[in-house]
């Protein structure tokens, strides 16, 4: 078995989660994340000994990660909650790539990746409805709960529609709708 070099995991991570995005847990073969990564088998196994539920488990971590960061920490914690909703809205059109880019949390909520990481799907989803909760709660909005349940609703199916229709416009339409409901604007 070869060795990966230093730093291969980290670096393989966002070429794995494109390949799981594309293919779906299932579908994302062991050559298939091992081409994309730049990695043969044997350095694959060693940068990820459990195997592809290992790639998944590390692609989850840094999609949480990431919304941590640039999304649900300044929702939970920005003095001031309208201008980190609307962060959300643009971290979260840069993030899917203006409708582009499929939610990979969302693709294996709804797929067998559901059976094995739903605690996981369920606490990015929660985590990102809860920390808009708060935000909306801050800003003074009645029914905070409803309307964060709904804008992440609301964003989960404007990504389906925007790739079905082939027209990102759709999800950028979305985003500026959500912006005036959920900032009263």
């Amino acid at each position: 078995m070869s060795a990966a070099a230093p730093g291969a995991r980290e670096a393989a991570i966002p070429a794995l989660a494109e390949v799981f995005r594309e293919h779906g847990y299932a579908g994302a073969s062991l050559a298939l994340l091992g081409a994309r990564a730049g990695l043969g088998k044997g350095s694959l196994y060693h940068a990820f000994p459990g195997g592809k539920a290992e790639m998944a488990d590390a692609v989850l971590d840094s999609i949480g990660a990431w919304f941590e960061a640039e999304i649900y920490a300044a929702l939970r914690d920005d003095p001031d909650p309208r201008a980190a909703i609307r962060r959300m809205l643009s971290e979260t059109d840069a993030y899917f790539r203006s409708g582009r880019r499929v939610c990979l949390v969302g693709a294996l909520a709804l797929s067998e990746g559901r059976d094995r990481f739903g605690m996981r799907i369920a606490g990015y989803f929660a985590a990102w409805r809860d920390a808009l909760t708060g935000a909306l709660h801050r800003a003074g909005r009645a029914e905070a709960e409803i309307l964060a349940e709904d804008a992440v609703l609301a964003i989960q199916g404007g990504l389906v529609l925007a790739r079905a229709l082939d027209d990102p416009h759709v999800f950028g339409r979305l985003l500026g709708r959500l912006e005036r409901r959920l900032c009263g604007v």
